[in-house]
């Protein structure tokens, strides 16, 4: 079937072929249905009215914030644009919720907009409907008791027995189906449209922390949950991935994330070591190859994330990508990116699904980024790498006590590493004769100096700079991807972490800050130690696997000019157009972004109000222009100090 780029008022059937037809990586869409723009996760918009000659025309279109709510905590349904306590273009709210201010959590939001209505979730326990062409409400949902999903939320379609329905979780456990059109609780979904998806996960420990922060995703008529579960101790929730009927809430099927005795992978734990084993879970992003019915699951490590002396072994399907039928949960294959991982070095990224040409042939793939820095390419049928995977020798002398490392890790022969993953006093910054005096400091406060070094360097209980840092090269950052150019565009940060490890009572170890700081940098003025880049924007070029270029993402304020150039820690991805663009927010320097996919010039950049730790999205509204959106909150991970509560519409004049 061909497509081609649809007046706004025929978004909908378009809709539905994304939803629940092909990968659709190359339909012409004007809505942006799903958190990846499509269930492939390409994060690709064939929208082309702002492009490479345009774009430094950008200008602010109107302004969200997301404190602004009706003082109660109920669901509420408002038609048209006068809504209290909510202002555009940049004006303050009139007023807030203090409960759900109260419950602030930071905001990596994407947007959906389908047929001309957005749908968001805020850090405010708030989900909203928006006008997309001016951002005003259209109906708010208060969530009680907690927040919806840090990183948005689904849209299904709808069938004859239900109308269109938004899903979510929260920071409770709960899995919430809303009406679309009037954000009112689904009553045949569960219990008055909430199901309690965290009691099936506590396995006896009542006590233990379970969470979804990341959207579930659609299949025909199942709604998939993966699970934000404790990083320690190493008994708790499951992060077991399952799948709930979208009519009535009802369990369908679930896939042990940790194998039980008897199931494939099993033999990679030890006794019961296997037994109410907390982490191993998909706290990032799902994708699915919609025509053949193949669901792709990223793993994060087991508990505890530092020190694995009380589960010996490969420890699936800890830090693996996972493929299952979507229908059923049964595995297809899976490929493990770090054995016995002690790094917190998860797959937390949304893998991207695409089609590539090598010798002639046409070669289904999926594309999946490591918070090691390390991008593997696999063939998305068979988990066979493309361009090769070799298991290489890897530090063990190292190992905490009680800890059996593993001798190898898999790395790819293509492309290579897309973050610094190794350290040595030679490679500490020089940008400035004041930073570079501190961090020499720093690094020779011990004797011998910091415990560093090659890739896979361990946590030591000596002082250690280990790179990537926990936090990674990659994250959860989603990648986009080009189908006309074959670039997978991918964002990564030179950062490490400085910590040491301490014996607990019962034997086991925890990390722990070293003299206060646990990132190496001037924790003062936020510059790293290790020589720039800091941040770093990569094209790949999937069919050969080779970088097609690299530029530097984000600069730092504070130095002085001529040495701002260095690139910045992020967090966040970025979305690709047919207007030969790639937006990005992602970095602490509150900038959002615009590069020419094919060269990796930056065209356009204007400064937020704080930090952009999301990944952006475009659509077109009814108006006939098009709009980017991107979410700048700031905080997080990265320590930004600049906090805001915004959501911001970009457009041509």
């Amino acid at each position: 079937m061909n497509f081609r780029e649809r007046k706004p008022c025929r978004r909908s059937l378009t809709l539905l072929v994304c939803l629940v037809g092909s990968a659709c990586s190359v339909v012409a869409q004007t809505d942006w249905p799903t958190y990846g723009g499509d269930l492939a996760g390409t994060r690709y918009s064939s929208l082309r009215q702002i492009d490479t000659t345009n774009v430094s025309k950008l200008a602010r279109a109107w302004t969200y914030h997301m404190t602004a709510a009706s003082p109660s905590a109920q669901s509420t349904f408002r038609e048209g644009n006068e809504v209290p306590g909510r202002q555009v273009a940049g004006d303050r709210p009139r007023s807030a919720n203090p409960f759900a201010r109260a419950l602030r959590r930071t905001s990596e939001v994407t947007p959906l907009v389908v047929d001309d209505v957005m749908y968001i979730t805020t850090a405010f326990g708030r989900v909203a409907a928006l006008h997309p062409e001016t951002g005003r409400d259209i109906w708010t949902y208060e969530v009680q008791g907690g927040s919806p999903s840090t990183r948005g939320l689904a849209y299904w379609p709808g069938d004859k027995q239900q109308p269109p329905s938004l899903l979510f979780g929260t920071s409770t456990g709960k899995l919430i189906a809303l009406s679309a059109k009037t954000g009112t609780p689904i009553s045949t979904f569960g219990d008055a449209g909430i199901v309690d998806i965290k009691a099936g996960a506590l396995d006896g420990l009542k006590d233990s922390f379970f969470d979804l922060s990341s959207p579930p995703i659609i299949y025909k008529d199942l709604v998939i949950t993966g699970a934000h579960v404790q990083e320690s101790p190493s008994r708790g929730a499951l992060g077991d991935t399952r799948a709930w009927d979208v009519h009535t809430g009802k369990l369908i099927w679930t896939f042990h994330s940790v194998p039980r005795p008897g199931e494939p992978g099993s033999e990679t734990w030890s006794g019961n070591d296997w037994k109410n084993r907390s982490g191993t879970n998909v706290w990032g992003l799902f994708t699915i190859d919609a025509e053949r019915g193949i669901l792709y699951m990223p793993f994060g490590e087991p508990t505890t994330d530092y020190w694995g002396g009380d589960r010996p072994g490969a420890n699936l399907y800890g830090t693996t990508l996972v493929a299952v039928d979507a229908g059923t949960g049964k595995l297809k294959w899976y490929f493990q990116g770090v054995h016995h991982d002690t790094w917190d070095y998860d797959f937390g990224a949304p893998p991207v699904l695409f089609d590539i040409s090598k010798n002639g042939v046409r070669i289904p793939a999926v594309a999946e980024l490591a918070k090691n820095g390390l991008l593997f390419v696999l063939n998305r049928l068979t988990g066979e790498p493309i361009f090769g995977v070799e298991e290489r020798p890897v530090p063990v002398d190292d190992a905490l006590p009680g800890d059996k490392a593993w001798p190898t890790q898999p790395f790819p022969l293509k492309p290579p590493p897309l973050a610094r993953n190794s350290f040595t006093r030679e490679d500490l910054a020089s940008v400035t004769p004041e930073l570079q005096a501190f961090c020499q400091k720093l690094f020779d406060s011990v004797p011998n100096g910091l415990h560093s070094g090659k890739p896979f360097t361990h946590y030591s209980t000596d002082p250690s700079v280990i790179f990537p840092s926990s936090i990674g090269g990659g994250n959860w950052n989603p990648p986009s991807y080009d189908p006309n150019l074959g670039y997978l565009f991918v964002n990564t940060q030179d950062f490490g972490s400085l910590n040491k490890m301490v014996k607990n009572e019962n034997g086991t170890y925890s990390r722990t800050d070293y003299n206060g700081i646990n990132r190496f940098w001037n924790p003062d003025q936020r510059l790293p130690c290790n020589q720039p880049p800091w941040g770093r924007l990569f094209a790949i070029n999937v069919s050969t696997g080779d970088i097609a270029w690299q530029s530097t993402l984000g600069i730092t304020d504070s130095l002085p000019p001529g040495k701002q150039q260095t690139g910045r820690p992020n967090l966040g991805g970025s979305v690709a157009t047919a207007g030969g663009l790639v937006f990005i927010g992602a970095t602490d320097d509150s900038r959002f972004r615009a590069f020419d996919s094919k060269t990796g010039k930056e065209l356009w950049a204007t400064k937020l109000e704080a930090g952009a730790h999301s990944a952006p999205m475009t659509y077109m509204g009814k108006n006939g222009k098009q709009y980017v959106v991107i979410t700048a909150t700031g905080g997080g991970f990265l320590g930004d100090t600049t906090n805001a509560d915004t959501m911001i519409a970009f457009a041509l004049p």
